[in-house]
């Protein structure tokens, strides 16, 4: 067969020819060597690729998470989505634990509760110590007893007259009673400065109605007589009552004292001829002198804070007594034992005894 003959044509791209005698046939590479050549150079292109970013993600450590897979690959879908995860697009925050409620172990609540005890064992110990000085001072003084020098009314050394009464708060008023009495005592002072200003206010009421002299003269009496009678029937007895836990001295400022809460009321209501600026008489000044009438409601005011401030004082007052333990049967048994034991009352009975047995034995 000659090359005329052959059934391929000349243009067919073979590599030899089994059917004919002629030789190999120099023409282009088939179409599947050009496919094989075209792959492999795909390979290499490739690897060359991956090889350059493994080199850099080996290079680059502050811009890529070495913990996190360079593919984002979905567990529910079958090809890959080729996208890398960056470390900047993690959270950079540290990694911080949540507090959580932790109860007290027994040997910590037992260790506060132990605590506690010394702290109280303290405090016992250091009231302790007080009270031993105290005693140790009493025992050193001559006699055997304190001597206390009177401290109030606070007067200079020069005066003629010397203080009356010794007032001391902390040294005789328990501490849980010190607030109270301390109120006591400020109500005293507030209706002692009332009264004064009752006076200067029925001064002029009086000077500008001529007939208002009845109430300029009362006003004097009870400045004059109700500052110090208030402080002797109903501020010192409540001051006994707190010091020594008197039953007694209790029932006798509460007899006194609700009839100082009543003048109080008819104070602040201001019954005109009665010597109080209250409310009566101040307000039928408003029509002749409004001056005048201005200081008479400001000390009407201040009759009107008197009678609450009483009130109130007088429940605390009452709520105390009922946490000491003071009755009616107390208060007889110490004025029953404080008259038997003074001195005064002791000489009259004596002496009006024998006066009764003289009389009997001369009658017959």
């Amino acid at each position: 067969m000659t090359a005329r003959d052959c059934p391929r044509s000349a243009d067919a791209m073979c590599v030899s020819c089994n059917a004919c005698a002629h030789e190999p046939c120099q023409t282009a590479p088939s179409q599947t060597e050009e496919q094989a050549a075209r792959g492999e150079a795909q390979a290499a292109v490739l690897f060359t690729s991956k090889r350059t970013r493994y080199n850099c993600r080996n290079m680059s450590g502050f811009d890529e998470n070495p913990f996190v897979d360079a593919v984002d690959v979905h567990p529910f879908q079958g090809t890959h989505t080729g996208t890398t995860i960056p470390i900047s697009a993690a959270s950079s925050q540290p990694a911080v634990l949540q507090a959580s409620a932790v109860e007290p172990t027994p040997q910590a609540t037992a260790a506060a509760a132990q605590a506690n005890l010394l702290r109280q064992q303290e405090e016992l110990e250091k009231k302790a110590a007080e009270l031993d000085r105290k005693e140790q001072e009493l025992q050193n003084r001559p006699g055997g007893h304190i001597t206390k020098e009177n401290n109030w009314p606070p007067l200079p050394k020069f005066s003629p007259i010397k203080p009356c009464f010794y007032q001391d708060f902390n040294e005789d008023i328990p501490e849980e009673y010190q607030k109270i009495c301390k109120r006591m005592y400020y109500l005293w002072m507030f209706h002692s400065i009332t009264l004064f200003l009752n006076f200067l206010a029925c001064l002029a009421y009086f000077t500008a109605d001529p007939n208002a002299g009845v109430d300029f003269g009362l006003s004097i009496l009870w400045f004059i007589l109700f500052t110090p009678v208030s402080f002797v029937c109903w501020y010192r007895p409540v001051y006994k009552a707190f010091r020594s836990d008197s039953s007694f001295s209790f029932f006798f400022f509460f007899f006194v004292f609700f009839f100082q809460v009543s003048v109080y009321i008819i104070q602040c209501v201001g019954i005109p001829k009665w010597g109080n600026s209250g409310w009566i008489s101040s307000i039928t000044m408003i029509r002749s002198n409004m001056a005048v009438a201005v200081v008479m409601i400001v000390v009407a005011g201040c009759f009107t804070v008197n009678a609450v401030l009483a009130i109130i004082l007088l429940k605390m007052v009452h709520s105390k007594y009922r946490r000491t333990g003071a009755n009616f049967t107390k208060a007889q048994q110490e004025f029953s034992s404080g008259v038997l034991s003074n001195q005064t009352f002791q000489s009259a009975a004596a002496s009006a005894t024998s006066s009764a047995a003289q009389g009997a034995f001369q009658g017959h």
